[in-house]
């Protein structure tokens, strides 16, 4: 359904988690190294800097507390690794990130996301739609591609050889082995299904919720929060 419609039914019926300025919608997007984390992916076209560090701090705390990534890598989404490349936003976020509670390890291109070095990709709500756009298509061009190499008596021939390993690849590969995208940032665990969710997405989507609240990810990530809202207040107290 409506994207924009979840974020304002969540954030008028379940409520904002205390201290977060703005939901955000978080994919997991497969990599080299398993998957990584993509937030915003939609839900804020328009994002100052202080909202792409929250961001890094609630994808830190779903990627270490429902996935065990012990330490989770954060990156942000730019076009050069230089603290100096990117628009004021990029720039004024850097330097943000770089104090902020997270394993930042700075600047990524989007041609790094599929290696896996990165587990919590951060960006703008319009750049990171493109980023997820792009992502699905060509997982779709692929797979209409590995048809067309084993097509044909030889290439069926040739398939079976390697039949696990494709059945592998097609399984990392499906969004309904996921379930959905969290929606960050709010009271209570909200997952966004596939438009062409099937029972097996859905299924997945409800296990992810159970997963975000038994590993109480919405106290975490408020505890966050707080951490770093007392950090800026002590510089406030400084200057």
């Amino acid at each position: 359904g409506s994207t924009g419609a979840l974020v304002v039914g969540a954030t008028f019926l379940a409520k904002r988690s205390p201290g977060i300025k703005r939901a955000a919608l978080a994919p997991l997007l497969p990599t080299a190294k398993g998957v990584s984390m993509l937030i915003d992916c939609g839900a804020n076209a328009d994002c100052r800097p202080e909202m792409l560090v929250q961001f890094a701090l609630m994808g830190s705390a779903y990627m270490k507390n429902v996935m065990g990534v012990e330490n989770p890598a954060v990156g942000l989404v730019n076009i050069g690794s230089e603290d100096t490349k990117g628009r004021e936003l990029e720039i004024e976020t850097y330097h943000r990130l770089q104090e902020a509670p997270v394993n930042f390890r700075g600047n990524l291109e989007a041609r790094e996301i599929p290696g896996g070095e990165y587990d919590v990709i951060v960006t703008d709500g319009f750049t990171g739609n493109v980023i997820l756009k792009l992502y699905e298509g060509m997982g779709s061009f692929f797979a209409h591609k590995l048809k067309d190499v084993f097509s044909g008596v030889s290439g069926k021939l040739s398939a079976a050889l390697v039949l696990p390993r494709i059945k592998a690849f097609k399984k990392q590969m499906d969004y309904s082995e996921v379930g959905g995208a969290v929606l960050m940032g709010i009271a209570k665990p909200v997952i966004k299904a596939h438009g062409s969710s099937d029972a097996r997405a859905f299924y997945n989507a409800i296990r992810q919720a159970k997963a975000c609240a038994d590993e109480k990810m919405i106290e975490t990530l408020t505890a966050s929060v707080a951490a770093l809202q007392a950090m800026e207040e002590k510089k406030i107290e400084r200057a």
